[in-house]
């Protein structure tokens, strides 16, 4: 069975709600998801550190990279698990792994394509395979709606009522194929 790693770190709860679905689309596909959540916890004296994070990580048969888009790129809690897993790229741990990325942002550019192409570079620089999104945009279901081949993204807009985090329908659904694919896509290499 494939595994699936999905790293991500989520502010509000956007990002952690289009990982969920991520990870339900693993499973759907028959793979084994691992979410595993980036947190300003970990970083201590300005290094991200969590040694089970990394072990799960390379454990995996794929890692699927997910932040927020911030100011147009990733946030600087990821970065820092980015800086941290450097120690992996020396070694080629990750090399001919699957990799994937996701983001949210508040409004419907938000310039999220420039945190796709920083995760696909990081996972390039690792010597991993990048799976981009293939479903077309539907504007019936909202699949893909944004109009992102990279990987999924999501939009919300802000809502600073302290209401709990909302995505849309069609970008979840858009994370739930897109897990589906990266498990497809593992699969076939595998076999």
């Amino acid at each position: 069975m494939v595994a699936i790693a999905i790293v991500y770190f989520s502010g509000q709860g956007h990002t952690h709600l289009m990982a969920e679905s991520l990870a339900t689309g693993v499973e759907t596909a028959g793979g084994t998801p691992h979410l595993l959540r980036i947190t300003g916890d970990q970083i201590v004296n300005g290094r991200w550190q969590d040694e089970s994070i990394l072990a799960s990580l390379n454990a995996a048969d794929g890692i699927v990279f997910g932040s927020p888009t911030y100011m147009g790129g990733i946030a600087g809690q990821f970065k820092c698990f980015i800086d941290a897993a450097s120690a992996t790229w020396f070694q080629q741990g990750w090399k001919d792994k699957i990799a994937g990325g996701f983001t949210h942002s508040g409004s419907p550019s938000g310039d999220k394509q420039g945190t796709l192409l920083y995760l696909a570079i990081n996972a390039a620089q690792h010597g991993m395979i990048w799976v981009g999104n293939a479903e077309m945009p539907n504007p019936e279901t909202g699949v893909n709606r944004l109009g992102s081949f990279m990987g999924p993204m999501g939009q919300s807009y802000l809502d600073m009522s302290g209401a709990p985090a909302k995505v849309e329908p069609g970008d979840l659904e858009s994370a739930n194929l897109y897990g589906q694919r990266l498990v497809a896509v593992a699969n076939k290499l595998t076999s």
